[in-house]
């Protein structure tokens, strides 16, 4: 019997099958990879209008 991966687990469910989990760690580290990803395009964009005048 094999269960299937799933992405996101939910506080209530008992499986440890889960990429995710709903939890202050995994929230954390998406908002810190989400902040880091936005100030690395902002950095992209802003490194282009300076080189292209």
């Amino acid at each position: 019997m094999t269960d299937e991966t799933k992405f996101v687990k939910e506080p209530e469910e008992e499986t440890q099958e889960y990429i995710l989990q709903k939890n202050k760690k995994t929230k954390l580290g998406v908002t810190i990879l989400v902040a880091f990803l936005v100030i690395l395009v902002i950095g992209i964009i802003v490194s282009n209008v300076f080189f292209t005048n």
